[in-house]
Parts: structure tokens; sequence; C-alpha cells
């Protein structure tokens, strides 16, 4: 599953390709995929990519207009750059983003569709994917002391809960545990200093 290093790494990638680079046209091949209806697919169609971000474990293009699109690639979710006007795969396509120099496509291999895509308008609407969990990389150590103490549960489970922590998964909570020598199991209540 795409966390906060795949999906940094997806950024970078990202800015290079569509930055400032007008949305040209999206094919939609799972109906699924798109989870809004309002503002419509339409409203960000010939609009520039103005700013690309993460919100927790998601990707978000702002476009023109303060539009939004907001990528969850789930567990099985991939973005593939490809020629201009590629065909998205049949059995795994979701949809394809064609761009003036190329086409991203947005794929996932699972059997349960899960990935999806959001629009929404205005910040307040893109405020509503936000989980409220405290970016790692971002704060001091007191700051993630705080969190992670601020409720009991297995250390785990309280670093992978997207209300506490932002862009930590099921992957990276367990190479985190593991480079810290702590068990996954043991209880924030019990953490000593050195420990966090």
């Amino acid at each position: 599953m795409p966390e906060l290093p795949d999906i940094v790494v997806y950024l970078e990638a990202l800015e290079r390709r569509i930055l400032g680079k007008p949305l040209e046209n999206v094919r939609v091949q799972s109906p699924f995929v798109l989870r809004t209806v309002e503002p419509p697919l339409a409203s960000v169609l010939g609009r520039p990519v103005t700013r690309l971000s993460r919100l927790g474990k998601r990707l978000v293009w702002e476009f023109e207009g303060d539009f939004y699109l907001v990528i969850h690639l789930m567990v099985a979710g991939r973005l593939r750059w490809k020629a201009r006007g590629a065909k998205p795969p049949s059995r795994i396509g979701l949809a394809a983003f064609d761009f003036p120099d190329g086409t991203l496509l947005f794929t996932e291999a699972g059997s349960k569709r899960r990935a999806s895509m959001h629009v929404v308008a205005g910040r307040a609407a893109l405020a509503e994917f936000d989980r409220g969990g405290l970016e790692p990389l971002g704060s001091d150590v007191q700051e993630f002391a705080e969190r992670l103490l601020s409720e009991n549960h297995t250390l785990k489970r309280a670093l992978t809960d997207p209300r506490l922590f932002s862009g930590i998964g099921n992957a990276y909570s367990d190479e985190i545990l593991h480079r810290a020598r702590l068990s996954p199991m043991q209880l924030t209540s019990r953490m000593t200093a050195d420990g966090i």
C-alpha cells in the first residue's frame, strides 16, 4: 500500500510531468472509481494543475478555480506515465488522465476495487479528507510524544491510526517498530522516554 514515502515519490514524479499543464481529458474505465458527482469531473477539464500535495495517504491535485482531485490509491492502486493517448489496461485500468505531454494511467491490480478519486470544490470540501493526523516528519519529539500518548493503544495501532499520525500505514509501521526494536503489541501507556 502506498504510504507517506511512496506518496512523496509519486508527487515528485508528477510534479515534473503535470504541474502547470492542463488536464485535457479523463477517461474513466471503472464507474466505481469516481466517488463524487458534484462538482462533475468535467469541472477540472482544461484547467492547469497549479499545485500537488499529500493529505494523509491521498494525492491532491489542485486546479485553477479552487477545484481539487483527490486520489486514494489504497492497497493495489498505482499510477503509470505513458505516451499520450495510451489505453488503460482492460482488467486493471481505472482511469486515464490525458495531458499535453502524456497520459497518466490509474490502475488497481487487486480484485477488491478500493482505490478512489473525488472531485471537490473549495478548501472546506478538501478539509473533509483530513483525518487530523500529526505529520510525523514535520513534528518535534514533544509533539510526537503527546500524540502517541494521547490514547492507550498498541504501538502498531497508534502509528497506523490516521487520526493520530498522517501517512503511516501497515508496512512502514512495521519497519519503524523493527528499527526501534519495539514490540507492535506494546501499549502506548507503557512507553518510556527512550522508547518514544
